[in-house]
């Protein structure tokens, strides 16, 4: 499948260049006057809300970052691990608050106050809950990113963090294994 996107600023976008859209890392392969150009592979399709979007919709959109760059947030990587399902939205005066129900195989990896990346967003768990976890949306994330536009039953790409990941499956590891009372003395 092929995705076309309409960006705003290609100077020094180049052909083979990595751009995240949804937080989903693609590879640009045609800038066009109509935009530029991915290709979306069946991985890539299986595991992201990718494939649903349809000419006109909005997504996010992060450049990668060059060297000297600051880092302000979380490090990821554009590596979906699976999608959410949004099950529960609950708007304030400045804030959105937003339940996400996640595949059981990857709510492990997911604590509180860790990090998850939601379509290109790094955010901070809110909350844990027996589906999935809780976001607290501020107005700038709002404001600069497609999740004040999200409906119930819409589903947004995950991506979890590595070190945390790393962490949990290192343990899990040494438990099967019968290493963790050994390695924890």
């Amino acid at each position: 499948m092929q995705l076309w996107v309409d960006l705003a600023d290609t100077e020094g976008l180049k052909i083979g260049a990595s751009v995240a859209v949804n937080g989903t890392c693609l590879t640009v392969v045609n800038i066009s006057e109509q935009g530029v150009q991915f290709d979306l592979i069946q991985e890539t399709l299986s595991l992201t809300n990718l494939g649903t979007i349809k000419e006109g919709d909005l997504v996010n959109i992060e450049r990668a970052a060059k060297v000297g760059d600051e880092i302000g947030g979380h490090l990821v990587s554009g590596h979906i691990h699976s999608t959410a399902k949004i099950i529960e939205l609950l708007p304030t005066e400045n804030n959105l608050a937003i339940h996400l129900a996640l595949d059981k195989a990857w709510r492990d990896y997911v604590i509180y106050k860790g990090f998850v990346c939601v379509d290109g967003a790094s955010l901070t768990v809110g909350k844990l809950s027996e589906q999935g976890f809780w976001l607290h949306i501020i107005p700038e994330t709002l404001r600069v990113t497609t999740l004040g536009d999200k409906q119930l039953g819409d589903f947004v790409n995950i991506e979890i963090d590595s070190a945390t990941q790393t962490a949990i499956d290192t343990i899990k590891n040494l438990a099967v294994s019968g290493d963790l009372k050994r390695w924890l003395s």
